[in-house]
């Protein structure tokens, strides 16, 4: 597949992030480079849902940025899963609060959009998926079509667009699935994570057939089919249901964090998951609160 640059992105219109594409902040305290080897540590906040009409969710969102400077050292990159902020102002106030405050970060910070940012409020609101793609996608970020990647040592975090313009719902498009599986199959040598708003499975027993397509993506049959199968998966990370389950499908381990947003009862409610891998298995995994 034909590398597309960001600037050739954004000049060309491509359609970039959704439910599931790691957007970039302009503003790094350090640079990734592949030779940290088989040792990564990663923070994952999904769902944070900032809104400017509630005061208290930008505070919750500095909380979280003061907690990971304050209390959580060598993190690598903080991946924000989607829904990172409500989209429901005229123009991008909201986008660039959100970019300011993860700015704060002593690490490096990549996000994906939610079925937040793809349905935007009003209908018509200019932060489209291209301006997203101008405002937090960096050089860093290698695209191929609406979809990103990223090389950190012996691991490689594809962010994946699910995301259907105007709807909670998600898939894997046709272009989406045959990037992921060309990277699995020709780069053996790579453990890869997959970054993605919608689940990969009914992990809470729903019954509801609306809710089960609105929740789970559409086409995951094929998904698994075709990704699943390669050995070199070594996780997905998604959101959107604003629960939280560790599983594993064909042995790979399917992590859904629990909504930052929820269950706003106190600030100790709030949580991110942090990550640590380690000669490509997963050594520590566990829920932290801003406070």
């Amino acid at each position: 597949m034909k590398r597309i640059t960001r600037r050739d992105f954004i000049k060309n219109g491509t359609m970039g992030i959704a439910g599931c594409v790691f957007a970039a902040g302009l503003n790094r305290g350090r640079v990734l480079s592949a030779d940290n080897g088989d040792n990564l540590k990663i923070i994952h906040i999904t769902d944070s849902h900032m809104d400017l009409g509630r005061p208290e969710t930008v505070r919750w969102m500095e909380m979280f940025v003061d907690k990971v400077n304050s209390s959580i050292p060598n993190v690598d990159l903080v991946l924000s899963g989607g829904d990172n902020f409500n989209n429901n102002v005229p123009g991008k106030k909201d986008a660039e609060k959100f970019r300011a405050i993860m700015n704060g970060l002593y690490c490096p910070w990549y996000s994906v959009r939610g079925n937040k940012e793809s349905s935007p409020k009003p209908s018509g609101d200019p932060l489209n998926q291209r301006d997203y793609a101008e405002m937090f996608y960096t050089n860093e970020l290698e695209m191929h079509g609406k979809d990103w990647k990223l090389q950190k040592g012996n691991y490689i975090i594809l962010g994946i667009d699910t995301t259907v313009q105007g709807h909670a719902n998600g898939l894997f498009s046709e272009q989406s699935l045959n990037f992921v599986e060309t990277e699995l199959k020709n780069n053996p040598r790579f453990s890869y994570i997959l970054l993605n708003h919608q689940v990969y499975h009914n992990f809470w027993g729903e019954t509801d057939k609306k809710r089960i397509h609105k929740y789970v993506l559409n086409n995951i049959d094929q998904v698994k089919q075709r990704l699943f199968s390669c050995n070199n998966l070594l996780m997905t990370l998604s959101g959107h249901i604003h629960r939280d389950n560790v599983s594993r499908i064909n042995n790979k381990a399917v992590i859904t964090t629990l909504g930052f947003i929820v269950p706003q009862k106190s600030d100790n409610d709030h949580r991110f998951r942090v990550i640590e891998i380690k000669n490509r298995r997963i050594a520590k995994q566990y829920l932290s609160s801003i406070v």
